[in-house]
Order: C-alpha cells, then structure tokens, then sequence
C-alpha cells in the first residue's frame, strides 16, 4: 500500500466501483434530460480515447491553461474541454459566456507524480450543469465517482496535511448558482497576451486552446474579431499590479464578483472587472472590512494598508488556515506563501507611492 492514499479510502474506493455497472458504458450523449445523472466512472465521461484511462486524451478534447491559475495547494492541474461539433460559445455578453449544451470541461489533479482526482463540469441542458468529481484508483488506471459529501483525506501533501477531494456539494458551492459554469475559462483567462508575471503561471505551450484558436476555429458568436487585434489585458503600467490582480481574478474573483450571492465590502474581482487595473486597485485601498483583524480597535480593519500590511485583513486572512477566517474558504489546506510574499510586496512598494 503505498502512502498516497489511505487504507480506507481505497475500500471505498473499492465499494463504489463494486456498485457501478460491471461493464462500461458510454460517455452519456450531449442530449441529455435536465436531471442526468453523473457517470459512474471517469472513463465514462469520454475524456479518453475509447473510454480506456491509460490511454491518450481524445483529440476532440482540447487542452488549455489559465494564465491566472488557481491556487491548489501546490497540486499539478491539467485541463481540457469539449464544444459540440458545429457549436460556439455564445459571447453576446463579453464577461459572461453562454456554453452550448454539451459542452465538458475536466480537471485533472496531481500530488507527488500521481493522479488523485479529475474533476468534470458537464452542461447536459441548457438550463443544468452537472458536477462530479472523480477519485483515481491505486494502479492509475480508473478514477471512480466521489459521493456528493466528497472523500478526505486521500492525498499527502505537506507533513500533516492531506488533500480532500470534493464533492458535488462543494463544487456547487464554488461555481455558485447565478453565473453557473467553468470559472477559468474567459477572454481574460484565454488571452494570447500572457502575463510574464503571473503568480503561478504557465508558459503558453504549442496546443493550448486560447482566444485565437477559438476565433480562428469559428467557436465565438459573435467572433468579437477585437480580441484579436488587441487581446485582453489589464490595464496598469505596473507589472506587480497586473499579476497581483490577475491573482485576486483567478482565485477572489469566483466568489467576490459583485452578483449578490454573497454579502461582502469587497469590490468585484471577477475577471470582467479586474481588466480596469489602476482603478480597481484604487478602489481596494482603504477599504473598510466588516471582518475584524485580531487585535486591532473594532471598526478599524480595512482590506489593504499599504503603510501596514501584516494587519490588512486581505493578507491576515491569505495567511489564515482556520475555517472560520481563511481566504479562499474553500479547496486549500495550504497558505500560498509565493503569492503572500508578491502581494505583500505589492502594497508596500507600489501602493505606498
């Protein structure tokens, strides 16, 4: 048994896989009723070619990578997505695509060389997306369906802490209920104008999808041909502004995005919003949080103090790993200490100016 996984996790892991149907079955069609249920098996999802997980990627699925990724405890992420033949992502509304019915994303987790767990988003009508998270198998060749609580504990990834695989639960919870869909997947995320600076980063490599492709592919209805010529950027001179906001857009922004659904001070950090770098910035300085800072006179806690910002509240609860004041809520374990390092360096040198 290798330390990976717990023992108990692989009977469940067993047990489910006992429960599902012996023989496998299809990726379930692009046609699907409202409530479709979740396939059993990742191999049912059609993300592989003849539904086998040791074998390649199906072509049809393309891969591709946020230039602003979010933080996952370290975890090595691959991604991938499926549009319908024929189909487009309708893009009347710029900060706000409407995928076609069909369309798959997958994500793709790994901890220390090994798969853990693939998460799907499937929308199956126009009006359901269906969520489902799957949990790899000890030989890598299968990853079978979380139940809706998720499974913890099935990853080392730091002395002490483990990696706990969601649940469809929680991946509601992140994905919200208003703005439904993939939350790395826009203009801003798929920009052939790459952030050199972006905090976790990756290199654009030769296959990603990004808004080129898409175009060129004829995927945008409208085309909106002014990506092109001037692909999305935020706007600042300042090239730690950019990644830090970039940052705040890829992992504040799914939550913090201005729709109602949760009541926070915070100004909107969606990636439609963040594009006005400078002003946005500005708007963050000073501002006044209901959240209290340990240890300082009530009512006195903003989101960011240049002049101090070990007790702005957005770097107290960065650093925070107790459930009731972290930041993200949610999907880490872990604090993110290159991204502490670079916002905090961020208010005290370019914001103290």
């Amino acid at each position: 048994m290798t330390s990976w996984v717990r023992a108990g996790t692989v009977v469940l892991a067993v047990a489910w896989v006992g429960a599902a149907n012996a023989s496998a079955r299809r990726a379930p069609a692009v046609s699907a009723p409202e409530e479709a249920p979740s396939p059993a098996r990742l191999s049912e999802t059609g993300l592989y070619v003849g539904g086998d997980c040791t074998s390649a990627v199906d072509a049809r699925n393309r891969p591709y990578s946020p230039q602003y990724p979010l933080w996952s405890d370290g975890a090595k992420k691959t991604r991938w997505v499926f549009l319908p033949p024929g189909s487009a992502i309708d893009t009347s509304d710029p900060g706000d695509w409407n995928f076609p019915v069909g369309t798959r994303f997958w994500k793709e987790f790994s901890f220390n060389g090994r798969k853990v767990e693939t998460r799907f988003l499937w929308k199956a009508s126009a009006d359901h997306w269906v969520f489902a998270t799957y949990v790899w198998n000890e030989e890598q060749t299968d990853a079978v369906l979380a139940p809706p609580d998720g499974v913890p504990g099935v990853a080392d990834i730091a002395p002490g802490r483990r990696h706990d695989v969601p649940g469809e639960t929680d991946c509601r919870a992140c994905h919200g209920t208003r703005r439904v869909g993939p939350l790395g997947f826009n203009a801003l995320q798929l920009s052939t104008d790459r952030d050199p600076n972006a905090i976790h980063g990756e290199p654009l490599a030769p296959g990603l999808l990004t808004l080129a492709t898409l175009a060129a592919d004829e995927r945008l209805s409208p085309p909106r041909p002014e990506w092109i010529a001037s692909p999305p950027r935020i706007r600042t001179d300042n090239p730690r502004t950019r990644a830090v906001l970039g940052y705040f857009a890829g992992n504040c922004g799914a939550c913090h995005n201005g729709n109602g659904e949760i009541q926070a001070a915070v100004p909107s950090l969606r990636h439609a919003d963040v594009i006005d770098g400078d002003a946005v910035a500005r708007s963050l300085l000073g501002k006044p949080t209901t959240w209290q800072v340990p240890g300082q006179p009530e009512g006195s806690s903003v989101l960011i103090d240049p002049s101090s910002p070990d007790i702005s509240a957005l770097l107290v609860r960065m650093k925070s790993r107790r459930p009731s004041s972290q930041m993200p809520p949610l999907g880490t374990k872990l604090r993110d200490d290159a991204a502490i390092e670079a916002i905090t360096k961020w208010m005290s040198v370019d914001l103290v100016k």
